[in-house]
């Protein structure tokens, strides 16, 4: 089972609306959903929230050590209390994902995310799970930083906050451990397809004109 849910992003107001913290809205929906309080905690280096569900303890986490030095936060805690790498869930921001979807997955390349390049290192393990929260990519390489340090248009924010909704529906089989069942419902939830337009009425003919 995933016993520390951890959220990537960077402290502070003038970072909270950017992209690079999708990661900590996800964790905000899930203190939400398990009503629990995160706190700062300086032993952690980061905002901190215990809870329990069903006998099991459950720790959330928002690093605040800022991105590039995210796993100094997540070694901590889980070294710690002895949390093993499989037993962690890190939600972070993916280019390579569009806005509005999720993908779920164990281990891998951290493909250039600061975040997990550190993570990586601190656990001296690519064995954690992930949560990718699709935010798109800005089509040049060049501009990857200023892309993910920008606030996405209200278009994407609001498929991004619908997604982080509907991941939240595998969050019982996350804390069971069932990641099979986990990883099906996350990629088989699809925002819902848009509605047609619905065809303009036909106007009716001016009075006096022929048919």
């Amino acid at each position: 089972m995933i016993k520390l849910f951890v959220g990537l992003g960077n402290p502070g107001p003038e970072y909270e609306a950017t992209r690079h913290n999708a990661g900590f809205w996800w964790i905000d929906a899930v203190a939400r959903e398990l009503k629990a309080n995160l706190v700062m905690d300086k032993s952690y280096h980061g905002l901190v929230a215990r809870t329990s569900v069903k006998g099991q303890t459950v720790w959330l986490l928002e690093p605040q050590t800022f991105m590039n030095v995210s796993g100094k936060s997540v070694a901590a805690l889980a070294r710690f209390f002895k949390i093993q790498p499989n037993e962690i869930l890190v939600a972070h921001d993916e280019l390579d994902i569009v806005p509005g979807q999720v993908k779920l997955k164990l281990g891998g390349s951290h493909a250039g995310h600061n975040g997990l390049r550190d993570i990586h290192a601190q656990l001296g393990t690519d064995d954690y799970w992930r949560l990718r929260i699709g935010v798109g990519h800005p089509g040049v390489k060049s501009e990857v930083v200023n892309w993910v340090l920008k606030k996405p248009s209200p278009e994407h924010r609001t498929a991004i906050e619908d997604c982080i909704t509907r991941s939240l529906k595998a969050l019982p089989e996350l804390l069971a451990g069932d990641m099979e069942k986990a990883t099906m419902l996350i990629h088989t939830s699809k925002p819902p397809r848009p509605k047609p337009p619905r065809p303009a009425p036909t106007p009716a003919p001016a009075e006096g004109d022929s048919a």
